[in-house]
């Protein structure tokens, strides 16, 4: 019972990740994001596409074989062998619109976003360190000390002053 239980709970604590959410959401975002690229190039590529020729891009075909017959009716090819590199095409636009989207609106902003918090971030840790008059005060403090005999070992107080130079000064 103990080792159905551990189980279990490995595969709880798996599913509640954050990259595994994350990769969850992203895939039902993604099967929905389909739709909408497939609806701008159904209505905005294919109709400037078919200002050249024809609309559906799938229709753009050639043969390779010398043996090629079309369909009068269709417009496609009967027999032979032939290439649909307008299909080809097609799924290339959708990957490049994809690709594009999902970089200017989710992958640059987040960037930006990232490499503002790291500013923040770096810029709180600047403040955290010591001033110069902290640092100049803790010195002369070590010296003081030093020279009035407050430590009585004369070479643990200056090691202290190096060690407070060397742990304080930025590099």
């Amino acid at each position: 019972m103990s080792e159905k239980k551990s189980v279990l709970q490995g595969f709880k604590e798996f599913l509640m990740r954050g990259n595994v959410i994350e990769l969850a959401v992203a895939v039902v975002v993604g099967a929905a994001f389909t739709n909408i690229v497939n609806a701008v190039v159904k209505g905005v590529i294919n109709p400037i596409v078919g200002a050249f020729g024809s609309q559906n891009l799938d229709n753009y075909q050639t043969c390779i074989s010398a043996a090629c017959t079309v369909d009068k009716k269709t417009g496609h090819y009967a027999d032979g062998i032939y290439v649909l590199w307008g299909s080809v095409l097609s799924a290339a636009l959708t990957f490049l619109i994809t690709a594009a989207v999902v970089y200017f609106l989710m992958i640059l902003p987040m960037n930006k976003w990232k490499a503002r918090q790291d500013a923040k971030k770096a810029t709180e840790e600047k403040s955290a360190a010591p001033t110069e008059i902290e640092l100049l005060t803790e010195i002369r403090d070590a010296l003081i000390a030093q020279r009035n005999g407050g430590s009585a070992d004369p070479a643990a107080a200056s090691a202290a002053a190096a060690a407070i130079i060397t742990q304080k000064s930025p590099q």
